[in-house]
């Protein structure tokens, strides 16, 4: 059997349809989605991909395309208004039509910023994502959702905009550092307790393999798999949903206290070690509502303290994560609204919950936190 499998395509229906490929050795394959009539390329990227970003601008250039690279600041700080202004500015100057692209290489913000450059210059251009950690794979890359931050919270300015295509290369994960892997497990395990039971097993068999230095052949296997069943659950409910009307709503299981912590922390906690400890909070808000037994409660803790997450938060902070959340883009006026999870692959929403029951998640959730500075990745 070969060790590195043919790439698999997971499409992603819905208005504009486009095409997920997992596999190696993939960035050869951007012509192909960015089809004809492309002329201009821009390649938006942090430093740490410059080497890559220049390989996949000569390997543009070699086909015909005009292809420039435009660097921008790492993670977080890249998804702002002046950032994105910068990029307005390289389009403007090197006269970018409709009719030409963008290309996101790089994480979540990078991709995230990347479509709403490509979102709102010219009011929409075409964007092909390439995602290089395993959070942008199967998380912020695929789904259309674009954004940049601003001072009131995360993602506040953005636009749904689906790319033409995403490539996610797996020979990129080789080079990710481990904080990272354990990072984008949070938004796996995420999709486990939504939607796929099977992607919590897969975890609990082997949580060690899939944190170690360097990953075994089985371990490789597994990550994939866990890849691949994640973007499928997330092509799945984003084909039905793209603007968040209803049913995407779940895909923000532990968000909505999660992005309260990346605020109150200045972005200084990984997405997913936040999330980790949001759907620790949304599920003691489920179990005190009478919504969720105890067993899958503790099954959370249990499957992401497995693999290094964090499960706990200080419990110093509620008043600035309360207003946080209060300005979370799933609140309708004062009311809050949670996702939370009946059972296993059985997400609700809470709605409106009692200040006492919030009160009381966030008790539990901070009791066994060590006291002083934060513990993040």
């Amino acid at each position: 059997m070969s060790e590195n499998p043919g790439p698999t395509t997971i499409r992603v229906e819905g208005e504009n349809p486009y095409d997920v490929v997992v596999g190696h050795h993939l960035l050869g394959e951007l012509g192909t989605l960015l089809g004809t009539g492309v002329r201009r390329v821009l390649v938006v990227h942090p430093g740490a991909l410059t080497a890559s970003a220049e390989a996949v601008r000569e390997d543009l250039v070699a086909h015909g395309y005009q292809a420039f690279l435009a660097e921008v600041p790492e993670a977080e700080e890249a998804k702002s208004v002046q950032v994105a202004a910068f990029l307005w500015q390289v389009l403007g100057q090197a006269d970018f039509t409709r009719s030409d692209a963008v290309v996101g290489l790089g994480g979540g913000a990078t991709t995230d910023l990347a479509g709403f450059v490509a979102a709102t210059w010219l009011r929409g251009m075409k964007v092909i994502q390439v995602p290089t950690t395993l959070l942008a794979m199967v998380d912020a890359a695929v789904g259309g959702k674009t954004g940049i931050n601003t001072a009131e919270g995360k993602n506040l300015v953005g636009a749904f905009h689906p790319p033409a295509g995403v490539l996610c290369d797996l020979e990129t994960l080789d080079s990710l550092p481990v904080h990272d892997r354990v990072a984008g497990l949070g938004e796996v395990i995420k999709a486990g307790f939504i939607a796929d039971e099977r992607i919590l097993e897969i975890v609990e068999a082997d949580p060690r393999g899939l944190t170690a230095p360097a990953l075994t052949g089985a371990a490789r296997g597994a990550l994939r798999e866990l890849i691949e069943r994640s973007i499928a659950i997330k092509a799945r409910v984003v084909g039905q949903d793209l603007r968040e009307a209803d049913l995407r709503e779940i895909l923000n299981y532990g968000h909505t206290f999660g992005h309260a912590i990346e605020h109150v922390e200045r972005f200084s906690w990984r997405h997913g070690a936040a999330v980790s400890v949001g759907m620790v909070f949304a599920a003691e808000l489920a179990r005190l509502a009478g919504r969720l037994d105890d067993e899958v409660v503790d099954r959370h803790r249990a499957v992401l303290t497995a693999v290094g997450l964090p499960v706990s938060y200080r419990g110093d902070r509620w008043d600035k994560l309360l207003a946080a959340m209060r300005r979370d883009k799933k609140s309708r006026g004062d009311l809050l609204r949670f996702v939370v999870l009946e059972g296993i692959g059985r997400p609700t929403r809470l709605e409106g919950p009692d200040p006492a029951l919030l009160a009381a998640a966030y008790a539990e959730v901070s009791r066994d936190a060590p006291s002083g500075a934060p513990v993040h990745l």
